[in-house]
């Protein structure tokens, strides 16, 4: 089976892990959902870098880095290389 497809019918029998299989089906579409955004800041940042875009994708990714989707050391290299390419397209 899929690890992305939610399981519609748990097969569990026992409480506990019928909440488990609930909450890490939330934890799961919560983490999609920010991973995805972060997906689509960083995007738009690396398709036009601009000064003024960079401190809203730095916020995103520290958002994404502080709810434990990415890594603290991802967060900061996605931030240094973000403005290392912003830097270099405005000196040129």
């Amino acid at each position: 089976m899929d690890a992305r497809k939610e399981v519609s019918n748990p097969m569990a029998n026992i409480k506990s892990a019928k909440k488990r299989i609930r909450t890490s089906a939330k934890k799961t579409a919560r983490n999609r959902r920010v991973k995805t955004k972060l997906r689509h800041v960083i995007k738009k940042h690396r398709s036009s870098p601009s000064a003024e875009t960079l401190p809203g994708t730095a916020s995103e990714i520290d958002r994404a880095a502080a709810k434990g989707v990415i890594h603290p050391n991802t967060a900061a290299r996605y931030k240094s290389r973000l403005a290392k390419a912003t830097k270099s397209r405005a000196s040129s």
